[in-house]
């Protein structure tokens, strides 16, 4: 079945967040193509021409059930696809063939024909280094904590135990990678440190040292388009990733100037959606920590009721309409 108008879906096999949004899409009539470049061989074909015909690129994307016609592209959401490694073959033949997939399947996708990216690969690369997002955050009027990205450890005990007089620091990564300790997966969490425990290690890469906010609760932004989704997170945790089983939700409602700097900051970065992640302190002020540009939300739905999946499925419905 080849469909028009679609909705190009690419994610791995397993992402409860992009069924969601499947769900809705189907609810309403749209076409999608759901595949995952890991698939690519006999359950997953592209075949893109270019300079034959009128328009720049034309040709399919195939998977075993759908067809989508490259010159009917509305919209791509791409969530969290997996590239092929090919692990059979010998160590070049598989940088080789990586290198084919992603230049060549990918290149094919950034030459369409001006579809809504949600969000484009490129951007989400771009915005998600975390001195970037805070330099662009104070820009934009947000209280920012103070931080320090160092490779220096003594400018790192200075900073921590200046920070340690007041109300505390912490570190946490400047970027989340698959990481494993004797065989068991380990997760970088947001985690307390003072100076004593820097060491020369410090040197082998920057670190990310920022004050601790004196905040009662967290909040969790989703910018879609033109909505915005705001959940306030109770846990008492500094990190509440850590135990979801503790945590409480309420929808809460951001003031317009919080609301609006969000909007400009994911105009700044060409980004048509994103997760932030705030503080509240005592006094009631926002601060800003981070944003994922790629962020799960899925669960904040469930417990909250908020029409999140429907806000996607209107955006790529719309495509670059909106």
């Amino acid at each position: 079945m080849t469909e028009r108008r679609a909705v190009l879906v690419v994610t791995e096999t397993d992402d409860v967040t992009a069924d969601m949004v499947i769900t809705e899409l189907n609810r309403r009539r749209m076409p999608v193509v759901r595949f995952n470049p890991a698939d690519i061989g006999e359950d997953l074909t592209v075949s893109a021409r270019f300079g034959i015909g009128p328009a720049p690129v034309t040709g399919q994307v195939r998977t075993p059930s759908r067809t989508a016609d490259l010159t009917c592209v509305q919209s791509v959401y791409w969530r969290r696809p997996e590239w092929p490694a090919f692990p059979r073959l010998e160590p070049d033949d598989s940088r080789l063939a990586a290198a084919q997939v992603r230049h060549g399947l990918g290149g094919i996708l950034y030459a369409l024909a001006d579809p809504l990216w949600v969000n484009h690969p490129l951007r989400i690369a771009a915005a998600d280094y975390k001195p970037a997002q805070l330099a662009l955050a104070r820009r934009l009027g947000f209280a920012i904590p103070p931080t320090l990205v160092t490779s220096d450890p003594a400018e790192a005990r200075e900073f921590v135990s200046a920070q340690s007089a007041q109300r505390g620091a912490i570190s946490k990564t400047l970027r989340w990678t698959p990481y494993t300790r004797g065989g068991v997966p380990v997760t970088g969490w947001t985690d307390p440190v003072n100076a004593d425990e820097i060491d020369d290690s410090v040197r082998v890469a920057p670190h990310l040292f920022q004050a601790r906010v004196d905040k009662v609760a967290d909040v969790r932004v989703l910018v879609v388009g033109r909505y915005t989704f705001a959940v306030r997170i109770g846990s008492g945790l500094l990190d509440w990733r850590k135990d979801y089983s503790s945590l409480s939700y309420r929808v809460e409602r951001l003031p317009d100037r919080v609301s609006k700097a969000l909007h400009s900051y994911l105009d700044h970065l060409g980004l048509a959606s994103g997760s932030f992640d705030l503080a509240v302190d005592r006094a009631g002020d926002y601060w800003w920590l981070e944003l994922n540009p790629n962020g799960q939300w899925g669960w904040l739905e469930t417990e909250t009721g908020l029409p999140m999946s429907a806000a996607f499925a209107d955006l790529l419905m719309q495509g670059n309409r909106s």
